[in-house]
Formats: structure tokens, C-alpha cells, sequence
């Protein structure tokens, strides 16, 4: 305990004061905490919790509507006399609302980095127990998860609707499986691509506008040639211009290994060897996203 020594003029002698300063004799939670905290602050932020109001309009309407059209698809499936199956895969859902989904990631992604870039309050969590590949790792992983709750809600809203409805149990349990296994990629690669967009500037304007660009203007590019090429009898070169835009690497991926139907014209999707090389072309985007958000963090920690 250490002590405060005061000098008085005059008739009053010195005094020694006790302001109570002690040494921290708790327990050291460590980098593992810190690392989870920054993934559960994260993550929450992305829904807008513990913000202010206005931060949770966006994202809680996003994901109401995602789950409001699935279960409008449950309640028209159980409605209609002699339906045995779900009107859409759950491969598809997804594909058909990818622009919600890139709406969701335009505006959160850049929430997440952005804001730490602009109050330049990185370097202070890099002060703490925590390295640059726990911050890299945590808002990598907050943001795939938030991704994966958005996509994958509204797929157990369609299971559980379908088995409410007696459809084939084997069937929808096959088809609720591989449709977990597509958004959570999907929620993996958007996450990764739309941090190292937003994590290029600190204006959260531009963030949010890389962001789009990356994912809806490739994906319009992408889909008008592949339009092109099957009115011109040009089928060979489809596949391989699905390659170009993240949306059509997805659906190349599930239709050539988990049985869902494509969205490319003539709906063929790229067969098990062209499938390998959209799975390829996925793993290494993460990858390479992961490498530039380090690099990026390891110049602004300096």
C-alpha cells in the first residue's frame, strides 16, 4: 500500500495520507479471454446489440425478412394439396437471396473494422494480451458467424416446417445437411472478402461501397456473360466464368458436390473437375483474404 507525504507551511507539521493504492492480486484472464471477448463483442455488434437503437434497425429487419420468406415457403408447402417436398432447395435459398445477404455484409463489415481504424483504437488493443492474429481471427470468425446465423436460420425455419408438415424425413434431413454445409461457406468466404474490403479504408462510406462492388457488380457482370455465351452457343465457357464473381463460385461448389441445381443458364453447373477447381479457387480467396488482412494490421499496429 503506498502512501502520499504532504508538506503544510505554517504551524502544522507534515502529514501522511492514505489514498489507498494497491497492487492487482487477481487473476489474469489472459490473451484467450481477451480473444473471446473480441469475438462475442464482435459478433453482437453485427446484430447491432449493444449499440443504439438505430444500429439495430438494418440488421434485425435483414434477418427478419430472411426469415419471414422462409417461412412464407413453409406455410405455402403445407398449404398446398399434395405437395411432398419444400418448393425450393435448401441449397437455393441462399443463391435467391444473395443480394440481402450482400446488404447485410455491406453494412456490418465495415462496422466492424472501420470503426477501429477511424478512432485509430487498434494499436490500444494490441497493447493488451491480445496479437494481431487473435484481432484478425476474432472479427474473421464474428463475422462468418453472423453470416452463418443469417443464412442458416431460415434454413431450420424450412426444416422444421417441412418435417411439421410430414414431408420425407430422410430427404429433408439430406437436404437441410448439405445446405448448412453451403452457407457456412458461404458465410466464410463473404466474411473474408468483405473485411479486407472494408478493412482497406477507414471511411465507412467506401467500405460499404467496396463491399457492393464486390459482390453484386461482379455478380451481375459474371451472370450477363454467362447469358451471352449460352444465346451464343458458347455452353463450353459458362462453368469457367462462374470463376469470377463469389455468389457463382458458391453455387459451382454446391452443384458439384452437394446435389443442389444451378443458377447458371441452361442450369448445368460445372461437373466434380471443374467443382474441384471452383473448391480450390474458394479456400485459396480465404486464404489470400487472411493474408492481407495481417498484412494489413501488422502496418497499423506499428
Amino acid at each position: 500500500m503506498s502512501t502520499e507525504t504532504g508538506t503544510v507551511t505554517g504551524s502544522e507539521t507534515s502529514r501522511i495520507h492514505n489514498i489507498g493504492y494497491r497492487s492487482y492480486d487477481g487473476p489474469r484472464l489472459g490473451r484467450g479471454y481477451a480473444r473471446r471477448s473480441l469475438y462475442s463483442q464482435s459478433l453482437r455488434g453485427a446484430f447491432g446489440l449493444g449499440r443504439s437503437a438505430k444500429s439495430k434497425v438494418l440488421p434485425m429487419l435483414l434477418f427478419g425478412v430472411m426469415c419471414m420468406i422462409a417461412a412464407i415457403i413453409v406455410a405455402v408447402a403445407i398449404a398446398a394439396p399434395g405437395t411432398t417436398a419444400l418448393p425450393i432447395k435448401y441449397t437455393s435459398f441462399a443463391i435467391y437471396l444473395q443480394a440481402l445477404i450482400g446488404l447485410f455484409l455491406a453494412a456490418q463489415a465495415p462496422q466492424s473494422v472501420s470503426r477501429d481504424l477511424r478512432f485509430k483504437s487498434v494499436p490500444l488493443y494490441f497493447s493488451r494480451p491480445i496479437e494481431r492474429v487473435d484481432y484478425v481471427l476474432a472479427k474473421l470468425a464474428a463475422m462468418a458467424s453472423a453470416l452463418f446465423i443469417l443464412t442458416g436460420t431460415p434454413l431450420l425455419i424450412l426444416y422444421v416446417g417441412a418435417l411439421l408438415g410430414k414431408f420425407d424425413f430422410a430427404d429433408q434431413t439430406k437436404g437441410f445437411g448439405q445446405g448448412l454445409v453451403s452457407v457456412a461457406l458461404l458465410s466464410v468466404l463473404f466474411a473474408a472478402l468483405g473485411l479486407v474490403m472494408a478493412a482497406l479504408t477507414p471511411r465507412r462510406g467506401f467500405g460499404v461501397a467496396a463491399v457492393i462492388a464486390v459482390l453484386t457488380i461482379t455478380y451481375g457482370a459474371v451472370s450477363t456473360v454467362q447469358a451471352i455465351a449460352w444465346q451464343t452457343g458458347s455452353s463450353g465457357a459458362i462453368e469457367w466464368l462462374g470463376l469470377f464473381s463469389p455468389i457463382t463460385l458458391i453455387d459451382g461448389v454446391q452443384t458439384a458436390f452437394l446435389g443442389a441445381g444451378s443458377a447458371f443458364p441452361g442450369g448445368e453447373g460445372p461437373g466434380a473437375g471443374a467443382g474441384l477447381v471452383y473448391l480450390i479457387v474458394v479456400l485459396a480467396l480465404v486464404a489470400g483474404s487472411y493474408a492481407v488482412l495481417m498484412r494489413r494490421y501488422r502496418r497499423v499496429g506499428l
